[in-house]
């Protein structure tokens, strides 16, 4: 019953989080900030002032979709951020482009999270359809199904916890520069930034608690089961 309940609240934890960023993020996605600069503005200078030429800087439809690909170089910004001037614009954007500065300087969590991708993607594979593979054919036996599956989530988990660094550091340098370089001014703008980011950074600590918990769900039956035999 109390794992229920510290399930139900992980949960909850991750949905608060995710809601909690999305308000945040609309709360400070209006106005103009004093520099005038857009986001695609912001991660070109950004990019540049760290010496940093072989990035495109694009931009697509899907909202909150921002990410940057070390495969192919290119910063990826919603429409929005892209165009947009305002706090929350300049922070998605200077935040993708720490990482882009952390993949041009071998940031070793970061370089460790990229090493590990593959096989994360394979263990979420795993969790999806394991259980469900077993359900309909019979074909694995439950406890070898929970001994993979523990697996998967330590897989899952542990790639989480490295993401941890990499996303605080991403905005760390994201605050620094913005500041440093004049897109945004002290007081208000500083601040708007900072609670765009903070929040961000909530929903990746939020997918770490749920992954540690899911491990230690499909860990502790094997570990009870052993010590009966």
């Amino acid at each position: 019953m109390t794992l229920w309940l510290i399930i139900i609240a992980t949960m909850g934890l991750s949905l608060w989080a995710a809601a909690r960023v999305r308000s945040i993020y609309n709360r400070y996605n209006e106005g103009t900030v004093a520099s005038g600069v857009t986001g695609g503005q912001a991660a070109e200078l950004i990019l540049r002032q760290a010496g940093i030429q072989d990035v495109e800087v694009t931009h697509h439809d899907e909202m909150l979709g921002d990410h940057y690909d070390p495969l192919h170089k290119r910063l990826v910004l919603s429409t929005d951020n892209y165009y947009g001037s305002s706090a929350a614009a300049l922070g998605v954007a200077a935040h993708e482009c720490g990482h882009a500065i952390q993949h041009q300087r071998a940031y070793k969590p970061s370089m460790w999270r990229m090493t590990a991708v593959g096989i994360t993607t394979f263990a979420s594979q795993l969790v999806m359809w394991l259980p469900l593979l077993g359900m309909f054919t019979g074909l694995i036996q439950p406890m070898v199904a929970a001994t993979i599956l523990a697996g998967a989530w330590g897989v899952m988990m542990l790639f989480n916890l490295v993401t941890l660094p990499v996303e605080f550091d991403a905005s760390r340098r994201a605050k620094d520069v913005l500041g440093r370089m004049g897109l945004i001014a002290p007081g208000a703008e500083a601040l708007a930034v900072r609670k765009v980011l903070d929040a961000a950074a909530l929903t990746y600590v939020a997918a770490f608690v749920t992954s540690l918990v899911y491990f230690l769900w499909h860990l502790l039956p094997l570990l009870t089961s052993r010590d009966r035999e």
